[in-house]
C-alpha cells in the first residue's frame, strides 16, 4: 500500500470505538488479581477520571492518538525517513475537535527503529484506560500525563518549543542512529489539538524514563545548579510520587561500578550534541531501584542487544564511536543501568529550549538577581560542561 502523500492534509478521522471495545473486552479477562496489581503499581498517581478538570482534554487526546496511529498502521513506512516525512502535517477532524500529527511518518520510522509495535502504541495511548497524573514539581505551566500502563509520557508544549523540536528532528534522528544507546529521551510523536476552532494546543509523546515504575524508590530531576532546585519531600509513609531536585541529592552518589565510564562518555556525547543545537535547560532524570539478590552480580541480567538497538540503521558506524554498552534484559533497557546494588533509570529530557534573545536577557537578569549562585539559564556550552561535571562528581 502506498505511503500517504507529504504536505498538509485534512481528513475525517476513523472512530476508536472498535479499539475501545477490543481493549475493554481484553482487560475484562485479566480478572480481579490483575486489577489489584495494577492499582498497586499506580500508588501515588491519580487517574484522570470523569469529573477531573482535564478529563475532557485527555479523552480527546486518546481518541485523536488512536486515529493518528491507525494512519501509520494502514500506511506502514519502512526505511529511513525522507525530507517530506519530516515536514508532513496531517489534520484529522473529529467530533468537536481536530488533532494534528506533525512529521507523522518520521516518528513512525523512529518508533519502528526502537522495536515499538504500532498496535502496542495505539493500545497504550488510546481510550483503553484513563491517563494518569502525578504532582509535578516543574515551574513550567505545562500539563503532564502518563499512559495508563505508565510506559509513555505526554507533555503539553508551547508553539515555539514544538517549532524547535521539529527543526532539530532530522539531526536528532541522525544522532540516535549514530549513538543507539544515547541517553536522550525517545520522542515518539508531536501533535496539535484544537477544540471548536479555538487556539491550538501542542503536546508531545515520549517513552517514560521511569518505566517500569513498580519498585522505584526515589526520583530526581537534575540540572547541575542550585537556584530553585529544592523540593519539599513527601511526608514519611506517603505514597505521593514526587520528583526531587539537585539540592535534595546533596550527600548522595550514584554507584555504577564498571558502567560509570560508559555513562560519563555518553553524557559528553549527548550534551555536546545539544550544545550544537544551541539548546539549554534540559534535565537529567534519575531514579533508584534496589536490586534483588538474583539481579545482582556480573552478567546476571545483561545481554548484548546491539542488533535490536540498531534496527533500521542503514549506515555503519565504528562500535567505539557509537559507545555501545551491555543492555539489561528488561523493558526500557535504553534508560536503565545496573550498578552493584542499585538499578538506575537515567535519561535526558526537555530538549526544546533554545538559547535565543529571550534566554540571553534572562541570563543577564539572573546574573544580577543571584550573584555568586548557579542557575539554569546559562549558555549551552556552560550548561553542558556544568551538567557533565555534576555527573562526574556524583558518580563512582
Amino acid at each position: 500500500m502506498a505511503a500517504p502523500s507529504p504536505g498538509p492534509r485534512e481528513v475525517l478521522a476513523p472512530s476508536p470505538e472498535a479499539g475501545r471495545k477490543a481493549t475493554t473486552s481484553s482487560s475484562g479477562r485479566h480478572g480481579l488479581l490483575w486489577r489489584l496489581r495494577d492499582k498497586q503499581l499506580r500508588l501515588g498517581l491519580f487517574e484522570i477520571s470523569p469529573g477531573h478538570e482535564l478529563h475532557r482534554l485527555t479523552c480527546m487526546m486518546q481518541a485523536g492518538l488512536w486515529a493518528a496511529t491507525q494512519v501509520s498502521m494502514d500506511h506502514p513506512h519502512r526505511g529511513l525517513p525522507t525530507e517530506e516525512d519530516f515536514s508532513e502535517v496531517l489534520t484529522q477532524v473529529h467530533e468537536g475537535f481536530e488533532l494534528g500529527t506533525l512529521a507523522g511518518p518520521a516518528f513512525a520510522c523512529l518508533r519502528h527503529s526502537l522495536g515499538l509495535a504500532e498496535e502496542d502504541y495505539q493500545a497504550a495511548l488510546g481510550p483503553g484506560g484513563p491517563y494518569l497524573q502525578f504532582l509535578s514539581t516543574s515551574k513550567s505551566k505545562a500539563s503532564f500525563f502518563l499512559s495508563h500502563d505508565q510506559r509513555f509520557f505526554l507533555k503539553t508544549q508551547r508553539r515555539r518549543e514544538v517549532q524547535a523540536l521539529l527543526a532539530h528532528l532530522p539531526r536528532y534522528v541522525q544522532h540516535l542512529q549514530r549513538h543507539p544507546h544515547s541517553l536522550l529521551a525517545r520522542l515518539l510523536g508531536v501533535h496539535s489539538l484544537r477544540v471548536a476552532r479555538g487556539k491550538k494546543k501542542y503536546f508531545i509523546v515520549m517513552q517514560s524514563v521511569f518505566y517500569p515504575a513498580g519498585r522505584i524508590a526515589e526520583r530526581y530531576d537534575i540540572k547541575g545548579c542550585e537556584v530553585s532546585r529544592w523540593v519539599e519531600p513527601a511526608p514519611e509513609g506517603s505514597h505521593l510520587v514526587l520528583v526531587l531536585k539537585d539540592l535534595n541529592f546533596q550527600g548522595k552518589t550514584i554507584d555504577l561500578g564498571p558502567q560509570r565510564s560508559w555513562f560519563l562518555r555518553q553524557m559528553e556525547l549527548d550534551t555536546a550534541f545539544l550544545q550544537e543545537l544551541n539548546v539549554l535547560d534540559y534535565s537529567l532524570l534519575m531514579a533508584f531501584q534496589h536490586l534483588q539478590e538474583d539481579e545482582r552480580g556480573p552478567g546476571s541480567s545483561l545481554v548484548f542487544r546491539t542488533a535490536r538497538s540498531l534496527q533500521g540503521v542503514q549506515r555503519p558506524y565504528e562500535p567505539g564511536a557509537q559507545n555501545l554498552r551491555l543492555l539489561p534484559n528488561c523493558p526500557n533497557a535504553l534508560h536503565i543501568l545496573d550498578g552493584p546494588e542499585q538499578r538506575y533509570f537515567l535519561g535526558l529530557v526537555d530538549l526544546a529550549t533554545v538559547y535565543g534573545l529571550r534566554k540571553r536577557l534572562e541570563y543577564l537578569w539572573k546574573t544580577l538577581r543571584y550573584p555568586n549562585r548557579t542557575f539554569s539559564t546559562v549558555s549551552p556550552a556552560v550548561y553542558a560542561r556544568r551538567l557533565c561535571q555534576w555527573v562526574e562528581a556524583h558518580t563512582e
